[in-house]
């Protein structure tokens, strides 16, 4: 069953609509959908069990890209360009390799169609450990993960989905779901792996980043054969956080010249 995504939407032209990472959500992505949407409507959702999005068990990317099939069914954006950054770009992907006709561009931001390990799990973990009684306000949190989670800017990026709901503080995230399905998030449908998106397709990397190696552009070409590449220099796998007017730029090029190229 599809959930009903919330989002946020911005602008006026034809429909883009952004997907954030693990642990993110549509408000990570609103600097960005502000500068896109002078030439585009910008619909930056909240994946599932992220941001204000309902809560599910199930975290494989058919379920999700079932989410995100019903949302632009029910918004009348079928055709929309999709742009997905790390788990949202799987997502991304395992929407136009199983519903082809349903984009009209595709752009995947720093991740490839492949297994990585589920690394990200210790931070799941970390954060569920947190005891919220101790905690009246971010930087207390702050204090209480250095210990499991040493870098700064990371903590900053985790702590965006810490709320006060009625007083008290709670995590915007399901983290006992995420947990569970962390080999799921880490990995991609293999049964998908025997499909091809033949729309224009693009991919943009941190040139500091590891997440799109050399080996992985042959799998990508084969599914996305029409795919071109932008990489960043000076941005890791956060590139839009990092680069974000290159990474601006190098979006509404690639759409324009999709937009271009397509027939009518």
């Amino acid at each position: 069953m599809a959930v009903d995504l919330a989002y946020d939407v911005t602008g006026d032209g034809p429909p883009l609509v952004i997907l954030h990472g693990l642990f993110g959500s549509a408000r990570n992505w609103r600097a960005i959908a502000r500068g896109l949407a002078g030439r585009r409507r910008v619909w930056s959702l909240d994946l599932r069990n992220h941001g204000d999005s309902p809560w599910d068990p199930d975290m494989s990317y058919e379920s999700m890209a079932g989410d995100i099939r019903a949302f632009m069914e029910a918004q009348g954006i079928a055709g929309a360009a999709v742009l997905g950054h790390s788990m949202g770009g799987k997502a991304a992907m395992a929407l136009a390799l199983a519903h082809p006709d349903l984009l009209g561009a595709l752009v995947v931001v720093d991740v490839a169609p492949v297994t990585r390990p589920p690394e990200l799990r210790a931070y799941a973990r970390a954060m569920a450990a947190l005891d919220l009684s101790l905690v009246s306000r971010r930087a207390e949190a702050d204090r209480l993960l250095a210990g499991a989670i040493g870098d700064r800017r990371i903590r900053g990026f985790l702590l965006q989905n810490l709320v006060m709901r009625d007083g008290a503080p709670a995590w915007r995230l399901n983290l006992a779901a995420i947990d569970r399905q962390m080999e799921a998030i880490g990995g991609f449908p293999e049964h998908l792996l025997a499909n091809h998106y033949d729309g224009p397709t693009h991919f943009i990397t941190g040139a500091e980043s590891g997440y799109v190696k050399p080996e992985h552009r042959a799998l990508i070409l084969r599914l996305f054969p029409a795919t071109t590449l932008s990489v960043i220099a000076g941005a890791g796998h956060w590139v839009h956080a990092e680069k974000p007017e290159s990474f601006q730029r190098a979006v509404e090029r690639f759409l324009s010249g999709a937009a271009e190229a397509r027939p009518g």
